[in-house]
């Protein structure tokens, strides 16, 4: 925990969401989010891991019914920063691990929009996703956000030249495969990881989804576009954003899981 409350003290993840291509991550979560409440404004949505608010404090003042569980004290009292009091939010400190404050069956949407980012070990992440389904109705929706192994990689292993670091460290495998630990903040995975955390739920998959695309590899291009090209760069991510061919390339997906 100390590792993460020193880098989100130090991190401006707002500023990344607000950006051109952070728009493109927030953005595509939306859309889905949006269609998968099916605009019935009177759900409950669960965010495991929310950070700053960014999703939970929107739908909040869109008028969803939303808690909001959030591990570090930094992220969390910005969080509360944002309120004025007429959002239907509850906003309070806790660890996906355990939601055992949350009845089981209760919610009709549970975002895990961050905590898979941060764990290590493969029992962990799959008691983060057996509490997430506990909490869900049957019928309701898990979306769940990875940070993909290929493109940390490709931008951060060769791009920015951190390859010789990751080799020295021990944490990239003969395959290429991240093995990270806390001190190095964020865990990847591939397609083949995400599918076997989850074949033991009682879940069927919805959709997976590239949330950003190559937008995380085209950052200052992105960037630098006006609205109508940013307009038109969106509408092409979303007409290709379902392609599984391309998900394995994307810095971040979205799993969109439904509780059976």
């Amino acid at each position: 925990m100390d590792y993460l409350e020193n880098y989100y003290s130090n991190y401006d993840e707002d500023g990344r969401l607000l950006s051109r291509h952070g728009q493109v991550e927030y953005l595509t979560t939306m859309k889905y989010i949006h269609e998968f409440l099916h605009g019935e404004k009177g759900k409950r949505i669960l965010e495991v891991g929310a950070g700053t608010g960014r999703y939970s404090v929107t739908l909040a003042k869109e008028g969803y019914s939303v808690d909001a569980l959030e591990l570090t004290e930094h992220n969390l009292k910005i969080l509360h920063g944002k309120l004025d009091g007429s959002e239907n939010i509850r906003a309070v400190q806790g660890n996906a691990l355990d939601l055992s404050r949350y009845e089981d069956n209760y919610f009709d949407m549970t975002l895990v929009l961050g905590p898979m980012y941060h764990l290590y070990e493969e029992e962990d992440e799959k008691q983060a996703l057996r509490e997430a389904v506990r909490v869900t109705k049957t019928g309701g929706y898990i979306l769940t956000a990875y940070i993909m192994n290929e493109m940390v990689v490709i931008y951060d292993a060769f791009w920015n030249g951190m390859l010789e670091e990751y080799l020295q460290k021990g944490i990239l495998t003969e395959e290429f495969h991240f093995t990270s630990k806390p001190e190095d903040i964020f865990a990847t995975v591939r397609v083949e990881d995400i599918v076997a955390l989850t074949k033991d739920l009682p879940v069927v998959r919805e959709k997976l989804v590239a949330s950003d695309g190559a937008a995380a590899y085209m950052r200052a291009y992105i960037d630098g576009l006006d609205d109508k090209m940013f307009s038109y760069w969106m509408k092409f991510h979303f007409a290709t954003c379902e392609r599984r061919d391309l998900i394995g390339a994307t810095n971040h997906s979205l799993d969109i899981l439904r509780k059976v």
